[in-house]
């Protein structure tokens, strides 16, 4: 939810915050006094457009910025947009030089305003009065749809995914046949030149040490069988220096049991001395100075280095370039074939999707049905007189499937007799547009299946002015409404009748002082006393009465 906004040089504000709670968030105040000013600020924070014209005059900058509490969806929004978490809360702020341009940062860090529109949708939906209708998309109606219906795009979106696939698959091999022609004969002759080398991995180290040894033969011999005479063959050798030792220390532990491990350490240093020694023999011995093989094992290591620089940096990556060359020319020389099973495979997968969608739009149009029944009457009690339905067509043609479906689904609305049903937007006015939202989202709250996804809604409503043009028992009907939403999400809602107001679970007062010859906007939460007296004024106009007072105690009283 909302936790707080605040504005700082914005229009008439100078500096003012305001802190929400859960439920009814409700803000009153005298025509002009800046309610629906803090309702711009906030679609501003959901990355609306800005202007230089919202600076308060002769400021540098306008300041706005809200705190949310995070959600899952929002903490992988920012993850994916390179934005460190907050913790527990979602930091907006936004600001606009007077120049025109601005800023803009998330949890303290900069960001764009394209970040802003994608965390929207999971934090809040604003219906201003200067709004338009892009928040209310075609994805936003279908998504309300959905959850209306308790509907899953699941298995569509796998369905789609597995098509999507085999279509990518096939285009690749169809789009590249000609380019794969032409390089038929040099793939040929790289496959041939590759298995002609008959390769084995790791080959060129070993050859190299074999090189080495080769080369170097009789300083190899000459320093191998050095070690082995000093070690073992003649008077001066250390083994006949340990041999003489251990006779002596073995002397001394017939006589002193301390030198016992002594002559067994060295009786160990004599053994391990003649395995060494042995080693150096037989490696001496094995040395072949045979020029024949240094010469093969040079023209084997040309090749593999000239095989290296046209194919890969190793022997391994060679062989790996030609297991390749090998797969296109098979999948060349079998191309009919392939083909053939991609298309077998890519009318499979369309006619999965078709079947998953058809089931999905079979699904949106009962829900339709029932949706635009309920919401009609609910916007009928909201002192309109209106016919409306919830439209689902289905574009089957292949440029319209999506993981979401190929339907379009679209709200209309009829405001007056005689005339036909028309999108929302070329009929409804602000007044009635909030009006109609709020009488969908009771519609989809009320009577929304369970299901078992359930599909995300923003976190926060706000309606600006959802009472123009109504009053009474109307009136009394939005306020109703408005509670029975706040029930299972935050709202906040600028209005004017004493009627609604007296539903607010935080009632805020939106008032502007003069200081300094300058106006100043400020925002209040009210205590009980201090909200009864404004519904109140709200009821009887500039003067307050004992029974203004009485009657705004017993309206909020009966509200409970």
């Amino acid at each position: 939810m909302l936790v707080e906004l605040r504005a700082e040089n914005y229009a008439v504000i100078d500096h003012a915050i305001a802190v929400f709670g859960p439920g009814l968030n409700l803000l009153t105040g005298e025509t002009g006094a800046g309610k629906s000013i803090l309702v711009d600020a906030l679609a501003l924070l959901m990355g609306g457009k800005s202007s230089a014209e919202v600076v308060r005059h002769g400021a540098d900058k306008a300041v706005v910025s809200c705190v949310f509490e995070s959600t899952a969806n929002a903490e992988q929004i920012l993850e994916e947009n390179g934005i460190d978490s907050g913790g527990n809360d979602v930091i907006l702020r936004r600001e606009i030089l007077s120049s025109g341009k601005g800023r803009v940062f998330v949890n303290n860090q900069p960001a764009t305003v394209a970040v802003l529109r994608q965390l929207a949708p999971e934090l809040a939906l604003v219906h201003a009065q200067s709004e338009s209708l892009s928040s209310f998309d075609q994805g936003q109606q279908r998504a309300l749809l959905d959850r209306f219906g308790g509907i899953s795009t699941d298995s569509v979106s796998e369905a789609h995914a597995r098509w999507r696939d085999a279509s990518a698959r096939l285009d690749e091999l169809l789009l590249g046949e000609q380019d794969r022609l032409r390089m038929v004969d040099l793939w040929s002759y790289q496959r041939k030149e590759i298995e002609a080398a008959r390769l084995e991995p790791g080959e060129d180290e070993t050859l190299e040490t074999e090189k080495r040894v080769l080369a170097n033969s009789e300083k190899l011999y000459a320093a191998a069988i050095g070690a082995f005479e000093q070690l073992y063959e003649g008077g001066s050798s250390a083994e006949v220096a340990l041999r003489a030792a251990l006779r002596n220390v073995e002397e001394l532990a017939r006589y002193d049991a301390r030198f016992t491990e002594a002559a067994q350490q060295l009786a160990s240093a004599r053994a391990i001395l003649g395995d060494v020694s042995s080693s150096l023999r037989d490696y001496a011995e094995g040395i072949d100075a045979s020029p024949e093989r240094l010469a093969e094992i040079e023209d084997r290591l040309a090749l593999l280095d000239r095989l290296k620089r046209k194919y890969g940096k190793t022997v391994a990556e060679v062989i790996s370039f030609g297991e390749e060359v090998a797969r296109k020319l098979a999948e060349v020389e079998d191309r009919d074939e392939i083909i053939k099973v991609l298309r077998k495979a890519l009318d499979e997968a369309a006619k999965a999707y078709q079947a998953a969608a058809q089931a999905l739009t079979a699904e949106r149009r009962a829900a339709a049905h029932k949706l635009g029944k309920l919401a009609e009457a609910q916007i009928n009690s909201l002192a309109m007189k209106v016919r409306f339905e919830v439209a689902v067509t289905a574009a089957e043609l292949q440029p319209h499937w999506t993981a979401c479906g190929w339907d379009q689904v679209e709200y209309r609305i009829a405001t007056n007799p005689g005339e036909p049903l028309k999108p929302l937007h070329e009929i409804a006015s602000g007044g009635e547009m909030s009006r109609v939202m709020l009488a969908l989202k009771v519609s989809v709250e009320e009577g929304a299946v369970k299901p078992k996804k359930k599909t995300p809604t923003p976190r926060t409503l706000v309606f600006d002015e959802i009472d123009i043009g109504i009053g009474g028992r109307a009136a009394e009907a939005v306020g109703q409404k408005l509670k029975s939403l706040s029930r299972g999400q935050q709202v906040l809602c600028v209005t004017h009748l004493p009627q609604i107001a007296s539903f607010a679970d935080q009632h805020f007062l939106i008032d502007k002082r003069e200081s300094d010859g300058r106006t100043k906007t400020r925002i209040r939460l009210l205590d009980d006393l201090a909200r009864t007296h404004e519904v109140a004024r709200m009821l009887s106009g500039a003067t307050v009465t004992d029974t203004s007072l009485q009657h705004a105690a017993q309206m909020i009283a009966a509200s409970r």
